[in-house]
């Protein structure tokens, strides 16, 4: 008789058949622990919508947690009782916390050349697309040699957020630069094939249909990291080239921000926000915009009429009239 698998091997197993992202995978499954240890360890099969209730409003009111960490926490629930249990839940009424309404940081033109002078290399690059391009900073993270049409001077986002694919447009000033840090990126895949590595993970079950995919060029990552690592995701000790870790622009793009001088929040995402507003005061419509940003709903994307400074919300004060 087969021995039943774990709940969370459960969970990891239903996700994976999704082809969700390790990101969301660790989250969910941080939920899931969270919510069992609040009920003493209880199985959720022996639990349901009132225990779930429970956990969500303790969250919100006790845990004084945001909004959008709650609707995550929720979203794992729902998922373990849907797809893992197959116990789905009637509707659930929790206290939800607030979720505040908040105008976006954004960059005058001026603020962003300015941040741009203190970067180099690397760093530079991810964020000229970043704000070239409009693009998440995973999501630039993310780009395979294959996803830089150099023709067409266009950018394919892939399994971007809400799993959609996109255009964007790769801004002509940067291609140059791209194309040189392409032959260094090249030249280490080369080495790495030398040496018995040169795989990079690949999407979905691609490894499988294609068993030599995940190591052509086209499939390996503009922005590769500089250390082999396992695939958190398999037992075995293949190791791998992936991407380059958020933290390393982070850090970069938070430091030049500072020597810069600017006296607002800037983080990568800044530059996204940045773009997206700029655009509008360019006097780009609205949907346009939308479709660069791979918003689902043009409501997102109406924030940016609120800082945009000629943009179709905008208003001269009476005192510069005097």
């Amino acid at each position: 008789m087969t021995k039943k698998r774990k709940l969370l091997d459960q969970v990891r197993d239903a996700i994976r058949l999704k082809n969700y992202s390790y990101r969301t995978e660790k989250a969910y499954v941080h939920w899931v622990k969270r919510f069992i240890l609040y009920h003493q360890k209880r199985h959720p099969e022996e639990m349901g919508r009132d225990e779930v209730e429970a956990f969500l409003t303790h969250l919100a009111v006790e845990g004084n947690v945001a909004a959008s960490t709650q609707n995550q926490a929720l979203s794992a629930l729902l998922f373990l009782y849907n797809d893992v249990l197959h116990q789905p839940l009637s509707n659930v009424e929790v206290t939800w916390a607030k979720k505040p309404v908040r105008l976006p940081i954004v960059l005058t033109q001026a603020e962003v050349r300015h941040v741009m002078q203190f970067l180099s290399g690397v760093p530079l690059l991810v964020v000229q697309l970043l704000y070239g391009g409009g693009l998440r900073l995973t999501e630039c993270l993310r780009l395979r040699v294959q996803d830089i049409d150099f023709g067409q001077k266009m950018l394919v986002v892939r399994d971007g957020k809400g799993q959609k694919d996109r255009t964007t447009t790769l801004p002509d000033s940067v291609i140059s630069a791209l194309q040189t840090h392409l032959q260094m990126v090249k030249k280490r895949h080369h080495n790495d094939l030398q040496q018995g590595y040169g795989r990079v993970p690949l999407p979905n079950a691609l490894a499988k249909k294609y068993p030599n995919a995940e190591m052509e060029w086209l499939w390996q990552f503009i922005f590769p990291s500089k250390t082999l690592s396992k695939n958190p995701r398999s037992d075995n000790d293949v190791l791998y080239r992936y991407h380059l870790h958020e933290s390393t622009i982070q850090r970069a793009v938070r430091k030049a921000a500072q020597q810069a001088g600017i006296a607002k929040r800037v983080n990568p995402h800044v530059f996204r926000h940045s773009f997206a507003t700029h655009l509008l005061e360019a006097g780009y419509d609205i949907r346009t915009i939308q479709e660069l940003l791979g918003h689902k709903d043009v409501k997102t994307t109406m924030i940016y009429t609120h800082v945009a400074q000629r943009g179709v919300m905008g208003v001269r004060s009476p005192l510069d009239e005097l």
